[in-house]
């Protein structure tokens, strides 16, 4: 493969792994790429891993430096084609892979198997097109055609799997992204569940952690966009990664996380893309891709789709509802119906009430007024025990006999004494229906009631 002069000669990457020590020429497709960042130097980094027609298992690695974030290669996609020129061939420990030198070296990065042209969307200032640029740009696309990347061992975790403080790989789609307060905004789904989360805190203390939405505060006609079925997490961008890179993430598209971390907030997963992070190759037929689009399909399909996944094979027995042959709902389906009032059976767990001591639940005049703070994998709500809801406690019992039924509610442990523990509230059935505030917008001032539904505890 040659082209003006000796110079220009482009190896296959099996050729080139086999020059250590020497400078090559190599074209090949991005398979994974990690987010720009800056060294503890002065220079700026990133690192591609390339395949092609000759090397496709596992590939190498291309190690990019550069005086700035905006001389390293901006790559807007897994899957992109890029040309690396006069790139030094080095191992250490066993791996080989490739050097860029930003004094020698350049690049020229191209659109996939989905582009047409033939100018590369950024290349180095160095870069110098060559007369068979095109044909080894489209023998890589034709044979990106029917390419499959071959995962070996590698683990993909799913979003029920994760657990907090582990770092994953996770295939998931972009669902939203936006812009708020000059900050991204995005987040991830793959069809699945998070775990519950155990409540590591003091009853006494919970006043604001009732209060609490989560992080998937947006507004609701952002929602109705957004799957009913499956948690929704925020993707947390480390400090040291560049805006610039957001570009690479696409709302709609599956994506392969590679090494991104699991954090808790306000009780919630969410996902850290850290500057160790990597993005990862996923065509549209990937295996794992479709498994997990098709397990949620089936799953709206389903008479039992909708319940969460970690309460099966059945609710616990701690309520029982009048309305048992109702379809259930998920919270998320409770934000975005369509009207301002209706009704819905759901199962949830009750994260924390407000006020919190039994003997405050109910006003002077003796009504019941309470408010509860319900999850369920998709959503958060706050819905209110009032008046004739408070059937609910089974009537009027004592201030000790609610206590009981408060704690068994909030997964409080009977062993507990003062109330200080680990707890983790069952799932359980309720009904809810929504009412509005205001006339004038119905939607915007809908409220939810609990009714219909009784705790069933011994006093």
């Amino acid at each position: 493969m040659t082209g003006r002069s000796d110079d220009y000669r482009f190896m296959e990457i099996r050729d080139a792994i086999a020059s250590i020590n020497q400078k090559v020429n190599i074209v090949g497709v991005i398979i994974e790429f990690s987010f720009p960042r800056r060294t503890k130097g002065t220079d700026c980094f990133c690192a591609v891993k390339i395949v092609d027609q000759s090397h496709h298992k596992p590939g190498i690695t291309a190690n990019i430096f550069a005086e700035s974030l905006e001389k390293l290669p901006r790559v807007a996609s897994a899957g992109d084609i890029i040309e690396l020129s006069h790139v030094t061939m080095k191992t250490h420990k066993g791996e080989i892979y490739a050097v860029f030198n930003k004094k020698f070296s350049s690049f020229a990065l191209y659109e996939g198997k989905d582009g047409s042209g033939f100018l590369p969307y950024d290349a180095s200032p160095k870069f110098r097109p060559r007369d068979l640029d095109e044909k080894f740009i489209q023998s890589l696309r034709d044979w990106l055609v029917d390419f499959e990347l071959d995962e070996g061992s590698t683990n993909f975790s799913f979003v029920r799997d994760l657990k907090e403080s582990e770092h994953v790989n996770l295939i998931c789609k972009i669902v939203y992204m936006c812009e708020s307060n000059n900050e991204t905004l995005a987040f991830a789904w793959d069809g699945t569940d998070s775990q519950p989360i155990s409540i590591d805190t003091r009853l006494a203390n919970e006043i604001d952690y009732a209060h609490q939405s989560g992080p998937l505060v947006l507004p609701r006609d952002i929602l109705c966009i957004l799957p009913p079925v499956g948690s929704i997490l925020r993707l947390i961008f480390d400090k040291g990664i560049e805006k610039q890179s957001f570009s690479m993430l696409n709302t709609g598209k599956w994506m392969k996380f590679m090494n991104v971390l699991c954090e808790m907030q306000v009780g919630t997963f969410q996902i850290v893309v850290t500057t160790f992070s990597k993005l990862r190759f996923t065509s549209n037929g990937d295996i794992a891709v479709q498994f997990r689009q098709r397990s949620y399909e089936e799953r709206l399909a389903s008479v039992l789709g909708r319940i969460p996944f970690w309460c099966f094979p059945s609710p616990s027995h701690v309520t029982e509802v009048d309305h048992n042959n109702e379809p259930f709902a998920t919270l998320m389906d409770v934000l975005t119906y369509p009207k301002a009032t209706a009704k819905f059976k759901c199962v949830v767990r009750v994260i924390a009430m407000y006020p919190l001591q039994a003997k405050d639940f109910r006003s002077p005049e003796g009504i019941y007024r309470v408010r509860l703070c319900l999850e369920d994998p998709t959503a958060r709500i706050h819905a209110l025990l009032y008046a004739e809801d408070g059937q609910f406690f089974g009537g009027y019992p004592s201030s000790d006999a609610l206590t009981r039924k408060r704690n068994k509610l909030l997964g409080v442990p009977a062993s507990e004494k003062n109330e200080a523990s680990t707890r983790d509230p069952p799932w359980v059935q309720c009904c809810l229906k929504s009412y509005y505030l205001n006339k004038q917008d119905v939607l915007g001032s809908r409220q939810y009631r609990i009714f219909g539904t009784r705790l069933v505890v011994e006093d």
